[in-house]
């Protein structure tokens, strides 16, 4: 079963004109084995994206499909499911960052957010990744990093979460500067 769920790939759920791709280092077992972005049962996004303001109701990870309609994107930087992104090597997130960059850049949303610190920093090689946007674009795109809604990032309550995504929902209902 796990050799059937490791060859597994979580579809992308992307589309033109978005406002935000919400980007995960990678999938969970249960997201690639039920093909569900955010699928595990302590996972806290479809909460912390609701709660943030980003939809009007709360999706289910049956719902992912759902997320287009409210300008928002999912995708993973490494396809490789694995229990916890800790299990990913920097060796694997470095093969993986030019296609990676070439599917933002591909897509264009107005923003790409990254989901916790380390895939950008493994990406891009810095080690100093502060929160929230960042002075550099990704893929041609305005780049943000938010706190990881894992269940097991416990270094942010669900109410820091939701403030965290809340200051990203604004700045992404305000008008472009461009």
């Amino acid at each position: 079963m796990t050799q059937a769920v490791s060859s597994q790939c979580l579809p992308d759920i992307l589309g033109p004109h978005l406002s935000v791709v919400f980007c995960g280092i990678n999938p969970g077992m249960l997201a690639a084995s039920t093909g569900h972005h955010f699928a595990g049962r302590n996972n806290r996004f479809w909460r912390v994206v609701h709660l943030a303001g980003f939809t009007p109701v709360q999706l289910c990870p049956e719902d992912d499909q759902t997320f287009l309609r409210y300008g928002c994107g999912l995708t993973t930087a490494v396809s490789r499911p694995t229990a916890r992104a800790d299990q990913l090597t920097s060796l694997e997130i470095k093969a993986a960052a030019s296609a990676f960059e070439q599917k933002i850049a591909h897509h264009g949303p107005r923003y790409v957010a990254f989901l916790g610190k380390m895939a950008l920093s493994a990406i891009t090689g810095k080690r100093d990744i502060e929160w929230g946007l960042q002075a550099e674009p990704f893929g041609g795109v305005r780049a943000w990093v938010l706190p990881n809604p894992s269940g097991l990032n416990r270094s942010f309550s669900l109410d820091a979460l939701v403030v965290a995504y809340r200051e990203l929902r604004i700045e992404v209902a305000s008008p472009d500067e461009n």
